[in-house]
């Protein structure tokens, strides 16, 4: 049955949910038990959702038109460059990012040429190396904080021992690297980063 050359049902809508059910699980341990669980951060939580399901959904909608290697290079073209405009976002957040979409993609495009078996093992592939990657990465409990720092003239690198030392000071961590972002020279503030031993990470 058809409305306006429009069919009401399609086999494929069977096929939709479960796909999308393999989406969310394993976005769900990427997310949730991967990155929340090293980062603490829940400012990313909630787009790399939304981003996984809208890319999930635009390439399952736009497969049948037989533009599936264009449209997927293209989305990761796309979301690479936006960066959100509005703010500055690390290199581990924009790589999470970007196994988001790929995610998506992979489990949205797979075609009769591809098993499930392949799918959920290509899935749970990527799983292990981001588990083995953060095991390295957190290996000595670095924890990343950001914080707004308006002693602007520290931030010069002449004067990197004592940016460190005040940061020190007011927070009371053992900080091993610090990165500074985003510069208000109108507000003499600056956006900073700091990276500090945590004997507590592994048992959040």
């Amino acid at each position: 049955m058809e409305f306006f050359d429009i069919p009401l049902f399609d086999e494929d809508f069977y096929k939709m949910l479960f796909r999308f059910g393999i989406n969310m699980s394993f976005l769900t341990v990427i997310i949730r038990y991967l990155y929340y669980k090293n980062s603490r951060n829940k400012e990313y939580l909630f787009t790399y959702y939304m981003i996984g399901v809208i890319v999930f959904f635009l390439c399952f909608t736009l497969k049948k038109f037989e533009l599936d290697l264009g449209m997927a290079l293209g989305l990761f073209a796309i979301f690479g460059i936006i960066r959100y405009r509005t703010n500055t976002i690390q290199i581990k957040e924009m790589t999470y990012l970007f196994v988001i979409i790929g995610i998506s993609v992979i489990n949205s495009l797979a075609n009769k040429k591809m098993s499930y078996a392949e799918i959920l093992g290509a899935n749970t592939l990527v799983i292990l190396f981001l588990m083995a990657t953060e095991w390295f990465w957190t290996h000595k409990h670095l924890v990343s904080k950001s914080v707004t720092y308006e002693v602007i003239e520290n931030i010069k690198p002449e004067n990197k021992a004592l940016l460190k030392e005040d940061l020190e000071a007011r927070t009371g961590l053992s900080i091993e690297k610090i990165e500074i972002g985003t510069v208000d020279f109108l507000r003499d503030t600056a956006q900073i980063t700091i990276y500090y031993i945590d004997h507590n990470t592994n048992n959040a």
